[in-house]
């Protein structure tokens, strides 16, 4: 352990820990934290039981949609501004509030409006913290493994969309639509208040984030309450790091260097990689129910069809943690959008309901790899740590303009030329990032957060 006043050489400190209890714990909250804000995912399915409800059609599904992207770019845009100034568990726990005042308002919504007004500060709150909890998980754990850690906390979050579909097909048997969509916003709002109290009292401030800020003696407290712990669990000594490594250079980093140089290119990369997973997660998110209604498929079988697909998602974010440290970053997302392109077509030429679920599940099962790879592994770790949340708020929000615009585009294919246009507009947008990640791509897998954020 070192000395309070010591540079604490945070990223050197905690690159050398073996797996321990401590890994575990901030997995269990960041991954909690995750799994229940499921006000993403349950997007489609309360816009199907409005639609039932005559609350919703495919232009009010739109604004709904597209406002609450609105949020979520704002959110992501300011949530890391505030994150890089008041810290990791400050502005976590200060979202996770927001968010969960705001799901049980909409709860007790009196008309559309209202519930889309509310639903844009949702988006707000929900942007910032998929921001907030995505990055700052990558200054906790090890750079021999950080893809893998950051893809089972993907893949514990990822559960929210089955389980919120079981949910809602569940809340189907038992209660009227009018209750039923008021109910899937109350309950992951209590989930997630059991959670923000959790990580009040447990989680710790992040020692690279201290350091960064030049708060040595903080710092040097968490990383030594750390190492006790971590001595204790493995019941050995961690020794002493060698100090002739180079740390990241830890002076502060302003916001105007994201739009020049080096990091430009990061915020365009970053960008594009997020716009891709954006358009097509949040497509088959919010219209995959109503694409189902449109094709004449009843509201039952519709949840049904769309709760099978959607065990697609922690199936894949599960593959993608057993793989994505054994490939270079670049070839692994290139690969992952040419599939999703290729797949997304052929699922849209199907039209027997055996068809649409095996091929609908094998598609989110691409998707979700790619979601894994994009939002918690790939654009978090490009950043220096100074700049790491706004970096990644600034692509991320970057992202959600796509999701912005997209909806209106997809009413209108949906109104005009049906559902294949739709499965083309989603390829094209692979296509297109999969170019940029081959020119713009840098390779991050296995270098240490500080090798990363050396510009």
């Amino acid at each position: 352990m070192e000395d309070r006043t010591h540079k604490p050489m945070a990223g050197e400190r905690l690159d050398r820990l073996p797996t321990s209890k401590f890994h575990w714990e901030i997995y269990g909250m960041v991954g909690f934290g995750l799994l229940v804000c499921w006000s993403n995912a349950i997007g489609g399915l309360v816009l199907a039981q409005l639609a039932t409800l005559g609350w919703t059609n495919n232009n009010i599904t739109a604004i709904f949609t597209s406002l609450t992207t609105a949020g979520m770019f704002l959110g992501a845009l300011l949530g890391g501004v505030i994150g890089d100034k008041i810290g990791r568990k400050k502005s976590i726990i200060l979202f996770e509030v927001i968010h969960i005042i705001s799901m049980l308002v909409a709860a007790i919504s009196p008309n559309m409006k209202f519930l889309i007004i509310d639903r844009t500060i949702m988006g707000f709150a929900l942007g910032a913290l998929l921001t907030v909890l995505f990055a700052c998980y990558t200054e906790y754990v090890p750079s021999r493994n950080r893809g893998t850690w950051s893809s089972r906390v993907s893949f514990l979050g990822n559960w929210s969309y089955p389980i919120c579909s079981l949910i809602a097909m569940w809340l189907t048997q038992i209660v009227s639509p009018e209750m039923n969509w008021r109910l899937q916003f109350v309950i992951p709002a209590i989930l997630s208040a059991i959670v923000t109290l959790i990580i009040w009292k447990a989680f710790p401030e992040s020692p690279r984030w201290l350091e960064s800020k030049g708060d040595y003696v903080k710092a040097n407290e968490i990383l030594n309450e750390i190492e006790k712990k971590v001595e204790k669990d493995k019941g050995s000594n961690l020794g002493h790091i060698d100090e002739t490594k180079n740390s990241e250079d830890v002076e502060n980093v302003s916001y105007s260097q994201l739009f020049r140089g080096e990091l430009l290119k990061r915020v365009i990369l970053g960008s594009f990689v997020l716009i891709a997973m954006n358009v097509v997660q949040y497509t088959l998110i919010n219209w995959l129910p109503t694409m189902f209604l449109a094709q004449g498929i009843n509201i039952k079988d519709s949840i049904l069809l769309n709760t099978m697909s959607m065990f697609g998602a922690p199936l894949g974010i599960g593959i993608a943690t057993f793989i994505i440290d054994k490939f270079p970053r670049k070839s692994f997302g290139i690969t992952l959008l040419i599939s999703m392109a290729i797949l997304g077509y052929i699922y849209s030429l199907q039209h027997s309901m055996l068809m649409i679920s095996i091929l609908g599940f094998l598609l989110i099962i691409f998707v979700y790899m790619f979601v894994c790879y994009a939002s918690a592994v790939y654009v978090p770790e490009i950043w220096p740590t100074a700049a790491k949340l706004r970096g990644s708020g600034l692509a991320n929000s970057i992202g959600r303009v796509s999701g912005i615009l997209v909806p209106y585009a997809v009413a209108y294919l949906l109104n005009t030329t049906g559902i294949i246009s739709v499965f083309i507009l989603l390829g094209a947008t692979c296509v297109v990032t999969a170019i940029v990640i081959f020119f713009l791509g840098i390779e991050t897998r296995g270098k240490s957060v500080e090798e990363i954020g050396k510009i």
